[in-house]
């Protein structure tokens, strides 16, 4: 299959990546011409790979130490640079000038730009005033907050001392953020009085008060003012505005606190939709190597680039974005709804201020493509270089899109990794070819691979993604999980002393992959493993369809034996699923797939469940045709479309 972009000589020779491996390639003097010789040069020799990521990327220490790798044979148990010191906020703030830091925009379009030098003068005031609170390394601090420049700034602050950082969106309900920050017990919590959204002011001062009140462990809530310039606080438990709390304190230089490489710099949460939400544990300096090494070598950002990635505080994505500062280039910033201005708000963003790299959600490209917009006609986009998209598999008819209505010289880079290694295991590259449909790349330094049920690996066939070897952005492990059961549970039990990450995928011949879905969501039709995004790719290029979701139901529901497929399609509005609509959809899926993936019942719902970060709950909506509970219904974007699947008469024979 020939490319549908391949990248120019000139962008070949400049990229970053070049330039580092030859520098590698000349040191080690080693026999490797392409990517992959290289790539798998990273992953047999990670202790020299890393420390050459380590000193190509500058990174910032006290101490480095002589040892890269220690129990390297271990899966969980090895250490990366177990003798380093460092702070990961000054990595991020090494640029000071008065170049812009970070750009704010939201649906009404540009708000404020920060430089570098202002961002570190707000970070140092921030700094000083979590040590007059008592704060130190260790301690958390949370934010239940929108995508703002001051979100960015008071992070920085945090870890500057080595309080560990976590987040979530202003859109979760109380019982949502407790199940959340409730574990991790913060003593500091950052807020706003509110988010826009669809146009829409959404005041979240009275679910602040209700969290202030059932986090005991809070010394202090810091109130950013959005909606409102003096918003009322008064009946927030120990709140303070932002420029109150900061009033007493002058820009000086941050004490930045020199700490383990595996000191804990973050806490993400996994989506909580079937049982409470883990509480992921992330290091600070393997958190910095990965973002450094993505950044710099995989998208090819350099200093002054405009960085974007659509996302909430509640996604790990939003903390990938906000590694740009590591790359010293400018961030940009968007809270609201992507539809605002018709669906054009981001591509009227980017054209304004010449992004060179434009990250969001197959969702959303599907979602815009499915409007009929256009936006090559009236946005040339000419800066830039390369649309990154996460979140769910991009199918192939978005890089049809794309390559026609979006911009045609473009690395359209589709990743996979994500919140359980705060980067990529499928990458991006600026040095590769595009291929419809399927991932550029393994990542630089990711023992990446694919087994069968009995650990052997597979090349052209669907399997389990795993990674074979330690890296140095595997998490520290769970919150509260003493002696590493749940850990250890999550990632290794399938395939002892490798990483099993949950994806069913396949590892083609060329190196490039195709994520076929979730391994726990997979289809067993007649015991046949089929992953529900190679369902999903041929109902969505139906366009009455605008969004499906396909379940295994155990069947019959007596005394089950089998697993039948069952789909469910919200269709345009309008329309309604009728026996000739049912048989485009039965046809489209069984020419172009296998009959085993024809869906036993077609069912239309007027809606489907989705996380807060656009993700459809697949294994939610099949607890509840099966009459399972589904406890945490705060993590969904829209919990009530779950009562549509419930008792569904289409489903009884």
């Amino acid at each position: 299959m020939n490319p549908v972009w391949t990248p120019s000589p000139e962008a070949i020779e400049q990229a970053q990546l070049t330039q580092f491996a030859r520098q590698v390639v000349r040191k080690h003097r080693l026999d490797a011409n392409s990517y992959p010789e290289f790539y798998q040069w990273t992953v047999d020799n990670p202790e020299i790979f890393w420390n050459e990521v380590w000193e190509w990327c500058g990174v910032r220490a006290s101490r480095k130490g002589a040892t890269v790798l220690a129990d390297g044979d271990k899966m969980p148990g090895a250490h990366w640079f177990p003798e380093a010191r460092l702070n990961f906020a000054e990595n991020l703030l090494r640029r000071g000038d008065r170049g812009d830091a970070l750009v704010f925009w939201d649906e009404r379009g540009p708000q404020r730009r920060v430089s570098y030098s202002e961002l570190t003068s707000d970070v140092s005031r921030a700094a000083q005033a979590l040590a007059q609170l008592g704060l130190r390394a260790g301690d958390r601090a949370a934010a239940f907050i929108p995508n703002l420049p001051e979100t960015a700034m008071c992070a920085l602050a945090a870890l500057s001392h080595g309080i560990v950082w976590s987040s979530c969106s202003p859109d979760f309900g109380v019982d949502g953020v407790i199940e959340r920050f409730g574990q991790i017990e913060p003593k500091v919590l950052f807020v706003a009085d509110g988010y826009l959204y669809n146009g829409k002011q959404h005041d979240v001062l009275d679910r602040v008060r209700e969290i202030a009140e059932r986090l005991p462990s809070l010394r202090k809530v810091v109130v950013v003012p959005y909606l409102d310039a003096r918003p009322d606080i008064s009946a927030i438990p120990k709140a303070v505005l932002l420029e109150e709390w900061l009033r007493r304190h002058t820009p000086a230089d941050i004490a930045w606190a020199q700490l383990p490489f595996e000191h804990p710099a973050y806490i993400l949460f996994t989506s909580g939709t079937t049982g409470k939400p883990k509480c992921i544990v992330h290091g600070a300096g393997g958190t910095l190597l990965a973002a450094l090494k993505m950044y710099k070598l995989q998208f090819d950002v350099r200093p002054g680039d405009h960085f974007f990635y659509y996302t909430t505080c509640n996604w790990v994505m939003w903390n990938l974005l906000f590694h740009g500062l590591a790359a010293e280039a400018t961030v940009m910033l968007y809270d609201g709804s992507p539809f605002a201005r018709d669906g054009r708000i981001l591509f009227d963003y980017a054209q304004r201020e010449r992004f060179s790299h434009f990250g969001t959600s197959a969702k959303f490209i599907d979602a815009i493509a499915k409007r009929g917009l256009k936006p090559l006609e009236s946005h040339p986009l000419p800066g830039l270089r390369m649309i990154v998209s996460t979140g769910s598999p991009l199918v192939p008819e978005s890089y049809d899109y794309v390559y026609r209505d979006v911009k045609a010289d473009v690395c359209l880079a589709s990743i996979s990794g994500g919140t359980d290694i705060m980067a990529a295991f499928a990458d991006a590259n600026a040095v590769l070819p595009v291929h419809r449909g399927e991932l550029q790349c393994r990542s630089l330094g990711l023992a990446v691979a694919v087994y069968d049920p009995d650990g052997n690996p597979l090349v052209g066939e669907k399997g389990e993604l795993v990674c074979t070897r330690p890296f140095p952005s595997m998490p520290l492990g769970f919150w509260n999980d003493r002696g590493g059961e749940k850990y250890h549970a999550a990632y290794f039990a399938k395939y002892p002393n490798v990483w099993c990450h949950g994806d069913w995928c396949e590892l083609t011949e060329r190196g490039t992959m195709i994520v076929h879905g979730r391994s726990d969501a997979t289809l067993n039709p007649g015991g046949v493993r089929i992953g529900t995004a190679e369902i999903y790719g041929q109902v969505e290029k139906i366009d009455e369809v605008e969004e499906s979701v396909a379940i295994g139901q155990l069947w019959p529901p007596a005394q089950p034996t089998d697993t039948r497929v069952i789909l469910f399609v919200k269709l345009r509005e309008g329309l309604r699923l009728d026996a000739v609509l049912e048989e485009k959809i039965r046809r489209q899926i069984g020419e172009h797939t296998t009959k085993r993936h024809v869906p036993a019942r077609i069912v239309q719902v007027a809606d489907i469940p989705r996380t807060k970060n656009n993700k459809v709950v697949e294994l939610a909506v099949k607890a509840i045709v099966h009459g399972m509970p589904v406890s945490n219904t705060d993590a969904l974007a829209n919990p009530e479309a779950l009562t549509l699947f419930q008792d569904l008469p289409e489903l009884q024979n």
